[in-house]
């Protein structure tokens, strides 16, 4: 069942997605040559602590993984898609790129949100796929439109990395998002013929979130039980978005 949130539902929503967002802005100041993951990890998982919240993604668990996650933050460094882990030895270097991915519970509403960012220096093709990734998920944001169907949304993202010569992730998606951080519809960032679509509805929130690689889609899970990787090792980028359906078109909230 897709939830349409109220007017008051969607301003806790709002205040729960510009938490995320300030985390975020923070955390991209902190990286540069040699800050280690979990120094990224102990920063965010202060900010959440200061600001009254709760962390989303600490503690949650899933049927695949099977074990609750452990860090506030996932980091997720170049070919590493989501979900990649903190950590003390994990030491960034000029040209590498590391997705930061948080979530906060605040109020009972959730927020949920992620960017990409380089270390230093980043060469074209590396500049190049952030670049198609973030346009990707701007451009699936404005497909979120009351009477639009999630197809528009999903196939948007598809068309943009695929004619400029990437790949879409197909194993993970978006999600809807409110009192619970993965809430229905799903959302993929490919044109699912299989899968429900859905007609756009004001109140309807969505995290939309490009998952893109620069080399094939394919991905594998580490060890871990929650680190995905590319398998052909080629860098990916990840970007995220909390947007609310209007009748005034799409409202981001994880944005001023």
């Amino acid at each position: 069942m897709i939830v349409r949130r109220s007017a008051m539902e969607l301003e806790k929503l709002r205040r729960s997605g510009l938490l995320v967002y300030r985390i975020l802005q923070d955390l991209k100041a902190m990286v540069v040559e040699g800050i280690s993951t979990q120094e990224l990890e102990r920063a965010a998982e202060r900010m959440i602590s200061d600001a009254g919240a709760k962390p989303a993604f600490k503690g949650y668990r899933t049927q695949a993984a099977n074990t609750k996650f452990p860090y506030v933050l996932c980091t997720s460094v170049n070919e590493e898609i989501v979900h990649g882990m903190p950590s003390s030895k994990r030491k960034l270097k000029a040209g590498d790129i590391v997705s930061l991915d948080t979530g906060v519970l605040l109020d009972g509403y959730y927020g949920d949100s992620a960017i990409t960012v380089g270390v230093g220096e980043l060469n074209d093709s590396v500049k190049r796929l952030l670049k198609i990734t973030e346009e990707s998920l701007e451009l699936a944001i404005d497909r979120v439109r009351a009477g639009n169907r999630l197809f528009d949304v999903c196939g948007t993202v598809e068309k943009h990395v695929v004619s400029n010569g990437f790949s879409v992730v197909r194993e993970f998606v978006g999600h809807g998002i409110g009192t619970s951080l993965h809430e229905e519809p799903q959302i993929p960032n490919y044109v699912d013929r299989k899968g429900e679509n859905p007609r756009l509805k004001p109140g309807m929130v969505l995290a939309i979130e490009p998952m893109v690689n620069a080399g094939k889609p394919d991905a594998e899970v580490l060890s871990d039980s929650w680190t995905a990787v590319a398998k052909d090792g080629s860098y990916s980028a990840h970007f995220e978005h909390m947007v609310a359906v209007t009748d005034n078109g799409p409202w981001v909230l994880t944005r001023p």
